[in-house]
């Protein structure tokens, strides 16, 4: 089981590097549910995503192919196969907090806010105190997401959010502009 947690984050890094170009532009580009749909489509047709079922068929709990899995209809912009196979890498290891982000992230993608703001909660609630320094910029996100959820709704949860998202990345102009936004 240590080598699988090991694989695992090596895994989650190399999938943070390439893909934070992705959870940028995904964040502030918006897509159409007939791009969405034609790719969900498509990912039918995947020979990556198809290897990767096959393989997980054989140990539903290889946590590692799923992980890459998840990451295979992330790239295909297959949010709901993304965000399922995401939640069954929490049910096996419910402590990897990697996997509420990316949960998040897919919710975000889907525009389903709601659950988005619910798994950046949980992504929060799951970062050890001695992964902190290597998860700012994720916390940083994940505490502005939430902040900018909930400015309407209880400004003032929005104001320790958003003092978060600020405390872990000061250089977030997004950040600072909702902070005065809250505080003015």
């Amino acid at each position: 089981m240590k080598m699988t947690k090991i694989n695992i984050k090596s895994l989650f890094a190399g999938l943070i590097l390439v893909g934070s170009v992705g959870f940028v532009s995904a964040q502030t580009t918006q897509t159409d549910t007939t791009t969405t749909t034609a790719a969900t489509v498509q990912a039918g047709s995947n020979p990556t995503i198809d290897a990767l079922k096959k393989q997980i068929e054989t140990n539903p709990k290889d946590t590692e192919s799923l992980a890459k899995l998840a990451a295979a209809y992330q790239e295909a912009s297959d949010w709901t196969n993304a965000i399922d196979t995401w939640k069954k890498i929490s049910a096996l290891l419910p402590d990897w907090a990697p996997s509420y982000y990316s949960q998040a992230y897919a919710y975000q993608s889907a525009k389903d806010d709601a659950n988005a703001k619910l798994a950046y909660e949980k992504y929060i609630a799951t970062v050890k105190p001695e992964e902190v320094e290597q998860n700012k910029k994720n916390l940083a996100y994940a505490y502005f997401y939430v902040a900018f959820a909930e400015q309407q709704s209880d400004p003032a949860k929005a104001k320790e959010h958003i003092a978060k998202s600020i405390q872990y990345d000061p250089t977030n102009q997004d950040a600072v502009k909702l902070s005065k936004a809250l505080n003015s």
